[in-house]
């Protein structure tokens, strides 16, 4: 089993994922213009999860500064 070492927070990371991500959803929000049906609501449920992954982010960089303090 290999070793398990965790990584330690960092919010330049997470405040780069977290801008990888909107952008993401914007593309798949334009995306969404030429989708159709089951891709349509793909693309949709997706950008759901990113939402809640954001709001997940947001609390992590909150979190880091509180720390930080």
């Amino acid at each position: 089993m290999p070793k398990f070492t965790p990584r330690p927070n960092d919010t330049d990371t997470t405040v780069n994922r977290m801008k990888k991500t909107i952008s993401n959803m914007e593309a798949a929000e334009a995306a969404m213009e030429f989708a159709e049906g089951t891709e349509r609501a793909a693309i949709k449920a997706k950008n759901e999860r990113r939402k809640e992954s954001i709001e997940g982010m947001q609390e992590e960089i909150r979190e880091e500064k509180d720390s930080r303090k």
